[in-house]
């Protein structure tokens, strides 16, 4: 990344990313959408957030001091072949391993403390909406999208379709932020339950740099 770079206002949350994926961070500390909402303005997303623009301005410029170019991966000069196999062999392969360790936590979780805390009946009922949609997500992405793409026949109703599941991930991942106070353990709660609510953020941060992957970086060149 060009050192001389300034973030303004006027940039999208996705670009910023793109160019500091250590912004990624900042915006999550915000509760700032930047994958689905990539292509609003940081002015856009401040206000919205009622957030300081000056100081997350200031935050954001100060990261071009904490790049260390052999580490960072700048996943805006890779090829679409090589971008579309670290999807797949980071995110893709994350969720396969997660997901079913996730449910199991849930169900455990809500059969011990579902009694007291009645939230949980509906986060065990909104992560395994979530899982189901991303199991197909994941299917459709490997055996239809990309392969389109790396043969250069992109559908754009199948990159919509994608688009649109990103939208209704985002929308629960929200819900489950909300349900569960931001994952904060309640104080009678077992190591399991704060396994659970550890491995949902995780979750919530894995798929937000996914989606950025996509929406802000792949499907850009299509």
């Amino acid at each position: 990344m060009n050192s001389n770079y300034n973030v303004t206002s006027r940039d999208t949350l996705g670009d910023t990313v793109a160019r500091l994926p250590k912004a990624a961070e900042v915006f999550k500390s915000y509760k700032i959408d930047f994958c689905c909402g990539g292509q609003r303005s940081i002015g856009e997303a401040a206000k919205e957030k009622e957030v300081d623009e000056q100081k997350l301005l200031g935050v954001l410029n100060a990261l071009k001091d904490q790049i260390d170019e052999r580490q960072s991966s700048d996943f805006t000069q890779m090829e679409n072949e090589e971008l579309i196999d670290h999807i797949i062999d980071t995110h893709h392969a994350y969720l396969n391993v997660n997901l079913p360790e996730i449910s199991i936590l849930a169900g455990a979780v809500l059969r011990a403390h579902g009694s007291s805390h009645k939230e949980l009946f509906e986060v065990h009922k909104l992560f395994h909406a979530l899982k189901a949609e991303l199991e197909q997500h994941l299917i459709k992405e490997e055996t239809v999208l990309f392969p389109n793409m790396l043969d250069k026949e992109n559908d754009v109703d199948v990159q919509a379709e994608i688009e649109q599941e990103h939208e209704g991930a985002g929308e629960i991942l929200r819900q489950l932020r909300e349900l569960t106070q931001d994952y904060s353990v309640p104080g009678d709660g077992c190591p399991t339950y704060d396994r659970l609510y550890n491995k949902l953020e995780e979750l919530e941060g894995d798929i937000f740099q996914h989606v950025h992957l996509e929406n802000n970086i792949l499907f850009k060149r299509f």
